[in-house]
Parts: C-alpha cells; sequence; structure tokens
C-alpha cells in the first residue's frame, strides 16, 4: 500500500486551518493518507487546533522561518515517515483539497513524478488585474529560465514521488515554489500539470509585506537561480559588450596611430578602452569559474540525493 503525506505549512491558520482540513481527502482506495502540519512560528492556536482535528504529524518552529525552510523541514519528515507522495497544500484553503486525488494520479500510473496544480493565474477570476499581469510576466521569465512553457510557476498545490525528492533541494528560505521548478526541469524529471479552481483569499499573503517586496525577492530568487544553473550564459553575456567596446576602442588608437597624425591624442580613450578589457577579461574569468563551480555543484547535488536514498530508504 502506498502512503501519502498531505503537508500543510501554516501561520497563524487556527481559523482557516479546519476548513482546509475538511476538505482534503480521508481515504483512498490503496493508498494510506497521513496529515502533517508545519507551524512556521504561528502565535495563534495553530498546534491546538490541529491536534483537535487529529493530525498525524506536527512540527513546531518557535519563531517564522519561512516557507522554504517550512517545505524543506515538511519534506525530510516526510521522507522519515515511509511517504511515497508528498502532497503540498496552503492552510488558508486557497486550494482544493478534493481534488488531491486527481494530482496524485499521474505519479501512481507513473506518468509523472511531480503534478502542480495549474491556477491559471493570467485569467482566474480570484486575481485582481495587477496580479493577474504580474503572474503573466513572471510565468514567462520563469519559462525562459525552464526552458519551456510554465504556466503557473508559483502554484503551491503539488505532489512529489519520493523519487523526486530524493533529487530536489530548497536553496530558498523565502519560498520553494520557483527554485524547486526550475530544478525539476533542469533535472530532467517528469511533470504533469492539472487544471484546477482556486477558492476566493481568506487573507493577504504572508509571504511579503507589499507587492513590492514580492518582485524585489522573487526577482533576486529567480536571477541567483538563473546564474546558478547558467553560469555560461550569464556571464558570457556580460562580458561580451566590455570585450568588444574595449577591442573597438584599442584597434581604433592603432589605426590612428599609424595611419594619422592623431594617434598620440587618444591615450585617454586607450585608457578607457583597457579598463573595458579588463573588465571583459574579468567576467570572462568569472564565466570559466562559474562553469566550474557548477560542475562541483552537481556532484554535491548527487551526493545529496545519495545520501538521502540511504538515509530515507523505500
Amino acid at each position: 500500500m502506498k502512503k501519502l503525506i498531505i503537508q500543510i505549512p501554516c501561520k497563524n491558520e487556527a481559523e482557516t486551518l479546519p476548513v482546509t482540513f475538511r476538505d482534503l481527502p480521508k481515504h483512498i482506495p490503496g493508498i494510506e493518507i497521513e496529515y502533517l502540519i508545519i507551524n512556521d512560528g504561528s502565535t495563534d492556536r495553530t498546534t491546538e487546533v490541529a491536534r483537535a482535528l487529529g493530525i498525524h504529524h506536527i512540527i513546531e518552529f518557535k519563531a517564522n522561518r519561512g516557507l522554504g525552510t517550512a517545505f524543506h523541514h515538511g519534506v525530510m519528515h516526510g521522507l522519515m515517515l515511509g511517504a511515497d507522495i508528498i502532497v503540498n497544500t496552503d492552510g488558508d484553503n486557497q486550494y482544493p483539497g478534493e481534488r488531491i486525488h486527481d494530482l496524485i494520479k499521474p505519479i501512481l500510473e507513473w506518468r509523472a513524478e511531480i503534478v502542480i496544480g495549474n491556477r491559471n493565474p493570467g485569467r482566474n477570476p480570484h486575481f485582481g488585474s495587477f496580479k493577474r499581469f504580474l503572474q503573466r510576466v513572471g510565468n514567462r521569465v520563469v519559462s525562459f529560465v525552464a526552458g519551456t512553457r510554465i504556466p503557473d510557476s508559483v502554484s503551491g498545490f503539488r505532489a512529489y514521488s519520493r523519487e523526486a525528492l530524493y533529487e530536489i533541494n530548497v536553496t530558498s528560505r523565502f519560498s520553494y515554489v520557483v527554485d524547486t521548478l526550475i530544478q525539476v526541469y533542469k533535472k530532467g524529471l517528469a511533470i504533469e500539470w492539472l487544471d484546477i479552481e482556486t477558492h476566493a483569499a481568506t487573507r493577504p499573503s504572508r509571504l511579503f509585506r507589499n507587492m513590492g517586496e514580492h518582485i524585489t525577492k522573487t526577482a533576486m530568487n529567480i536571477g541567483r537561480i538563473y546564474l546558478l544553473y547558467e553560469p555560461l550564459k550569464v556571464f558570457f553575456i556580460l562580458s561580451l559588450p566590455s570585450l568588444l567596446l574595449g577591442l573597438v576602442g584599442v584597434l581604433r588608437f592603432i589605426h590612428a596611430y599609424i595611419f594619422t597624425n592623431i594617434g598620440r591624442d587618444m591615450i585617454q580613450s586607450l585608457f578607457i578602452s583597457g579598463v573595458s578589457v579588463t573588465i571583459g577579461v574579468t567576467l570572462f574569468s568569472l564565466w570559466i569559474i562559474g562553469d566550474l563551480m557548477s560542475k562541483n555543484r552537481t556532484l554535491a547535488e548527487q551526493q545529496l540525493s545519495l545520501q538521502k536514498r540511504q538515509k530515507y530508504p523505500q
């Protein structure tokens, strides 16, 4: 019998947790279902409510440590408990818990290793026009980084197979959704999307204080991930303008010095060209270093995957 663990990261979800739990599946044929709450520094009665609901497992952080950290600890605990599939959903009742059976079906049928609920954010009626616009822009950026079309890059309604969780590593405290999604595509894991309808928001997001902070943190996270996986492209693009500008300046000086009488008057231009070439060479060197570091990262991730398999065997 397969074991499914439904994990719910929570921060002050005492009011919405009962509604979220009500919609979660209580029985799926051939599946053993357990529930896991990660209490991320709540100051209300989230833990007491979870116990009253009969939640099997509760992880408590004394202070808020971020959604990425909560997800990571939940996944590690789920693997330790012997989960074959881990579903992540939110405690604010945004996602349709009754669709979890559909969410895990591609994994049970060996078609996918991760399945994500697609909220169709570009036309979701529960999102404002500005949020829909930002979601479309964000999806295009993440699609460019991942190298494939992604319909909903920040959906947190996801199902992971045990095999996928061996390979995925969380590197962001702020949020795990973009980070792990890009990893899935870069590592060639099988992924499917499930169209879902969301519930209306019950409260403002607690991941960020305002939209500006959200955009800034997300952009920095995407940039860091892209640099992590594509250092050659990043530093080649950065170094090329400086190298070309410097080379053109040096050739222009040589031409003027040999064939005209104004070469001696272009020393300042030569100095600027030299600085430009130096910057380009430095960035080119970082290109090489970044490529070597990416190889080391790949080896480190392989070692982490092996350690997970040894520590949490099937």
